[in-house]
């Protein structure tokens, strides 16, 4: 799903992601998709901020709340604080205007790689992760706590298993962004923005984390302590 009120640009994005196979809607209200997706099944959706009545923020805000469906920003708002706050609140990308369809096109591809492959799986081996009260099934790409489901977006559940993955090992920023952005154009800052959006959702007092900590001049690691792996074969 396109979310874009420049009609030109929404239509050469449009032939750009149809020419590669992809089944795209587009809509120029933030407003209106909320009704498009009751009746529409969308695996990402691409959002401009600067929108006729509800802005991409605020729909974003909304929208992360009842769904894991990914958000490829794409806005002319180049400052640091808007690609935080985008960041912050759930997009998985941020795309700065003027953008080439052929690079939008490229990281979309990119985007649906990793979620097909997030799973960090081989095909004879499941694996589940236990933290404390938490679950993480890298076979459904879900977390549990107490068994009740903690919804993480596509980004927040590869950061998530990376550094379950590397079992206690403090992992650098630069580390982490090559492996969960697979070397997409960014900045490292969005390393730091979802680390403080998963202990959101993951710690008691996300000031003082227990499970997502910070090794001091090396990096974050999923406490070792806490971590316990219990594989189960086929």
């Amino acid at each position: 799903m396109v979310i874009e009120d420049a009609v030109d640009l929404a239509d050469v994005v449009t032939r750009y992601l149809v020419k590669e196979g992809f089944d795209v809607k587009t809509i120029s209200r933030a407003e209106d998709a909320f009704a498009l997706l009751d009746i529409w099944k969308c695996n990402l959706i691409i959002l401009d901020i600067n929108l006729p009545g509800m802005d991409g923020f605020e729909f974003l805000a909304r929208f992360t709340k009842i769904s894991e469906i990914p958000v490829i920003i794409i806005s002319a708002r180049v400052s640091d604080e808007d690609l935080i706050i985008g960041l912050g609140i759930g997009a998985d990308e941020y795309i700065t205007k003027p953008f080439s369809p052929r690079v939008l096109t490229a990281r979309v591809r990119a985007l649906f790689r990793r979620m097909n492959g997030l799973s960090l799986l081989n095909k004879e081996t499941m694996r589940i992760y236990h933290f404390g009260p938490y679950i993480l099934d890298m076979d459904t790409r879900t977390l549990k706590k107490d068994n009740k489901p903690i919804e993480l977006s596509a980004k927040e559940y590869a950061l998530l298993a990376f550094l379950a993955e590397n079992d206690g090992k403090p992992m650098n920023p630069e580390a982490i962004y090559e492996k969960v952005w697979e070397g997409s154009f960014g900045d490292l800052t969005t390393v730091p923005v979802h680390i403080q959006r998963l202990r959101k959702k993951i710690e008691d007092d996300p000031a003082k984390p227990i499970w997502l900590v910070t090794s001091r001049g090396m990096g974050y690691k999923l406490n070792k302590n806490a971590v316990h792996v219990a594989a189960y074969e086929n």
